[in-house]
């Protein structure tokens, strides 16, 4: 039987398949890179302003609603304008040199422009009102932020990481009055702040459309 292909057509299709394989992997890799963000997990991105969470959460215990105050009411959580900030440095530390950013921002109505930590590529929704709903505690997601003199990520945030939470939800659930809580979630649930709203099955958790919309 007469060959189809010469070999050097053989070649050539060896050849093409090799690089869409390579160009799969090169793809593969810079679209986890960019999921990963411009900087490593645990590395705290540079801000205009050093804020500290440790300070301000775990020192003076001020509450996560008290910048972030769409988290119970919307997708985003919310970035505090510098009106906020100065509610309390218009009286504190009003020199501080660390502080010049937000004394500009004011004077000129200029924002701050922060740097995202938790940021997801925009194929992905995700809404914190209703993990906030159904009992996650901030400290699931974005960890010890008390204990954070700088913010940093703690999770991944890959898919997997996702799922691994949607398809056994319980153990990260906590009375819905004690999301804000600094604390571990199984120290909440042990003092009897179990989940106390019902949740949507794990085959509804983990359907496609529920993060990809």
């Amino acid at each position: 039987m007469a060959q189809v292909f010469s070999e050097r057509a053989v070649l050539l299709l060896k050849l093409a398949g090799l690089a869409c394989v390579g160009l799969l992997a090169t793809a593969s890799v810079v679209a986890y890179q960019h999921l990963q963000g411009p900087y490593s997990q645990a590395e705290a991105p540079a801000q205009p302003v050093p804020f500290s969470h440790k300070h301000h959460v775990g020192d003076d215990g001020i509450d996560c609603r008290y910048c972030h105050d769409s988290v119970e009411t919307a997708s985003f959580a919310g970035i505090p304008s510098t009106h906020v900030c100065m509610t309390c440095h218009s009286q504190l530390f009003t020199d501080a040199p660390m502080l010049e950013p937000v004394r500009h921002s004011i004077a000129t109505g200029e924002p701050l422009r922060w740097i995202r930590v938790h940021d997801l590529p925009d194929f992905v929704y995700f809404d914190h009102s209703i993990h906030i709903r159904k009992g996650v505690g901030c400290i699931e997601c974005h960890g010890a932020v008390d204990q954070m003199p700088l913010m940093r990520r703690v999770a991944s945030l890959d898919m997997q990481w996702c799922l691994e939470c949607h398809r056994n939800p319980e153990p990260h659930r906590r009375a819905s009055a004690r999301v804000f809580e600094m604390r571990p979630t199984s120290e909440v649930r042990a003092e009897g702040g179990m989940p106390d709203t019902p949740i949507a099955s794990t085959r509804r958790l983990t359907d496609c459309s529920t993060c990809h919309r």
